[in-house]
């Protein structure tokens, strides 16, 4: 196994609300063949495809790199919820690592309809998250509202009973999230909102109105990942490497814990964090910019704590004098993340590492973290479920 996989080239189109984009192919391959041009290497070499999509037919990978020719590689569809992208990610450096390829490519896309995502699409079978569903029920009951709401407005009650503090919490965070938004090109929502206006829209479940809330996005996003022989042979970018990465499912206790937080991942982000740690060697005060799962803000605040960029039960504290945005410690999703930037499910993970590459490299424009920006971590979650945490470095030539 080798411990040098580059990431040679990054790619990503605009997200588009619903209705409004191009049609997941069209989406794909333009995000793709950016990635090939950033890397600078034709699709004749890569070796191997990975494409992440959730809602879609199979084969959908195929449809969507065929337009870049057809080589007769391997495409791989990966559907892990919204961890999708990243999982494709994770499957290509693991070919990588393993030496079975030395050129690859992760690919994500989602072309998503207006509205709320619902439960499964097959009535007459067990939906795949009904362990976490029967456990919810269990705790809180089970109501009218969105079902991704019930969830992550039930785990964001669960923080705010724990700690004792309000949901002008959250509303902070998707404030912060705008302004932030507002430097991305890439990004649906850049107007910038108040903790006002945040707190008096409509109420989903619990805690979370719908500013706190990610809408459902258009997009696509890529990367090319290469070894270093391979980097060295054909004179790519070697400037930013995968330092480290780890990908968890659920833990024994996630669906009879009796925490909200627990079923929707924070102790699968926790296992996934430390296991990066340990690996890299590297302490997440050490960490100035992240990219993190937050689908609603109050994930963004227990994520906070699950990654260790915050001890446990001082998120609030965290927000409050700012170590979470520019001018303060660690810069938590300088894209808008998926509140504002928006959650094209597949795209997502992909999406997250296109940022920070552009961090490493100092190409991030008008959202670029101040200082030496040499270590960016990545975190992107699927209910039930999958986490995968990433760990980027600046290392080598550009």
């Amino acid at each position: 196994m080798s411990d040098s996989v580059y990431v040679a080239g990054v790619g990503m189109i605009p997200f588009a609300k619903p209705g409004a984009s191009e049609t997941y192919d069209v989406m794909g391959e333009r995000a793709a063949r950016a990635a090939l041009d950033d890397a600078g290497v034709g699709y004749d070499l890569v070796q191997q495809a990975y494409a992440g999509y959730v809602f879609g037919d199979s084969t959908s990978g195929q449809a969507a790199i065929y337009g870049l020719g057809q080589t007769s590689i391997p495409v791989i569809n990966v559907n892990n919820n919204c961890a999708s992208g990243s999982t494709a990610l994770w499957l290509a450096r693991q070919a990588i690592a393993s030496g079975t390829a030395d050129c690859v490519l992760a690919l994500g896309f989602e072309q998503m309809q207006r509205g709320a995502l619902g439960g499964g699409k097959l009535p007459d079978r067990p939906p795949a998250m009904k362990r976490g569903i029967d456990a919810t029920i269990g705790i809180q009951g089970w109501g009218d509202g969105p079902m991704a709401a019930q969830l992550f407005g039930g785990s964001g009650q669960a923080y705010m009973d724990k700690y004792g503090v309000g949901s002008e919490l959250f509303a902070k965070v998707a404030v912060k999230s705008r302004k932030h938004a507002a430097n991305n090109p890439y990004a649906v929502f850049r107007t910038p909102i108040s903790e006002e206006e945040v707190l008096a829209s409509p109420l989903q479940h619990g805690p979370l109105t719908r500013l706190m809330c990610c809408p459902p996005t258009c997009g696509a996003a890529a990367a090319i990942l290469v070894s270093e022989d391979f980097a060295r042979r054909h004179g790519l970018k070697t400037d930013v490497r995968i330092k480290a990465q780890s990908m968890t499912t659920d833990v024994p206790d996630t669906f009879d814990s009796g925490d909200m937080m627990t079923i929707v991942g924070y102790d699968m982000a926790r296992t996934a964090a430390r296991n990066v740690y340990e690996e890299s060697g590297v302490d997440p005060s050490d960490i100035r910019v992240v990219e993190l799962h937050d689908c609603f803000t109050s994930n963004e605040v227990t994520t906070y704590e699950a990654l260790g960029l915050t001890p446990e039960g001082t998120a609030e504290k965290f927000v409050l004098d700012g170590d979470n945005t520019y001018g303060g410690r660690v810069v938590v999703n300088p894209s808008g993340g998926l509140m504002s930037k928006g959650h094209p499910l597949g795209a997502t993970g992909l999406a997250q590492c296109t940022e920070l590459v552009w961090q490493l490299r100092g190409q991030a424009q008008a959202r670029q973290v101040d200082g030496d920006v040499s270590l960016a971590l990545q975190h992107n979650l699927g209910l039930g479920g999958a986490c995968v945490v990433t760990l980027y470095e600046k290392a080598g030539r550009n």
